[in-house]
Formats: C-alpha cells, structure tokens, sequence
C-alpha cells in the first residue's frame, strides 16, 4: 500500500500543475495565434475589418453564425492613450463585444435602432496604463484589463441583402487611437 503512495501523490500533483497551466496558457495562445491570423491577412492593427459573409468556404473559426456579419478591431494599448471606438447605427440586432488578451469578454454594448442619420454607440477605451475619465466625455469609458485584444461588432444580416446593407455602413465604424476624450488621431 506504501508503494502506490508517492505515485498517486505524484499523478495528483502533475494533474493539477496540467490544469493550472491550461487555464493559463491556452487563452493567450488561441489569443495570439487570432491576433497574428488577423495580421497575416492584412488587418490593420486600431481599424475594424468587415469579414466576408459566412459561407462554408470562408468561415475561420469552428461554428460563426451565418446570420450575423462580424467586424473586427484588434488593438495594442501600450501607454495612456485611448482609443475611440464607434459603431455605426444599424436599425437591427447589432453589438460590439471587448475581448482581452486572455480571451476574456469584460463588455458588451448593444448597437441601439437609432435614426439612420445618427451614430451609434460613442465609446472611448483605456489600457491598464491609460489615465482615468476626465469627466468631460459622456460616452461610455472602458478599460481594458490587458494592453492588447480584440473589438468585435456583429450584426444581423442573414441574407445577403442585409449583408449589403451592413456594407454600407461598416465603413463608418471606428477604431482609431484617440488623442483626448473629443478626438481621433490619425
């Protein structure tokens, strides 16, 4: 009975130090490895990117809805500067969804029906690093718990009319470094 002692104990030890190393690791692998996917194909870093209509031959990830489109931000927030992140009005489902580094989703805001000459959603986004609200900006003030990540808007267009429509919009969205709370660097 002795015997199996110190390798149960062993195997109890391995296990955990497996789990505790999954937990840890594996978000910012699957992270990193989305973050250089989006970089080898041309997506600029602090600029959203519509991705084409899901089809079978152009999904990337295992099961995205074929009845949203999707834009993505990928950002670095290395000092104090935020960045500004608008999405613009759709009259339909619509959010825009923060991810950490970690994989983390720690917001979500839904793209309101808004009037189709208003925007949408104005929102300012700090690093770990960047200084806090100032007061003077009434949109909504985000902070990130990880320097980098992503910024993802869906919104639903389950045909490809609708799609066309989210086409015409989507270059209206924003994910640009912002200089203060009032406007965007270029």
């Amino acid at each position: 009975m002795r015997a199996l002692v110190f390798p149960a104990i062993l195997v109890l030890v391995m296990a955990v130090i497996g789990h505790v190393l999954t937990l840890h690791l594996v978000p910012s692998v699957i992270m990193g490895t989305a973050m250089n996917r989006l970089a080898a194909q041309g997506a600029a870093l602090h600029s959203f990117r519509l991705a084409p209509r899901t089809t079978p031959q152009t999904q990337l990830v295992v099961r995205p809805s074929p009845d949203l489109a999707y834009s993505i931000c990928a950002y670095h927030l290395r000092g104090p500067q935020p960045l500004r992140i608008r999405a613009a009005a759709y009259d339909d489902y619509g959010s825009i969804s923060f991810f950490d580094a970690r994989t983390n989703n720690f917001a979500t805001i839904r793209i309101e029906e808004t009037a189709p000459d208003s925007s949408g959603p104005d929102i300012l986004l700090r690093g770990p690093a960047g200084g806090e609200p100032d007061g003077l900006f009434d949109g909504h003030d985000l902070k990130s718990p990880t320097p980098r990540g992503l910024i993802l808007i869906r919104r639903l267009a389950p045909t490809q009319q609708a799609y066309d429509r989210v086409k015409a919009i989507a270059s209206a969205d924003v994910c640009a470094l912002s200089s203060s709370a009032g406007t965007i660097s270029e």
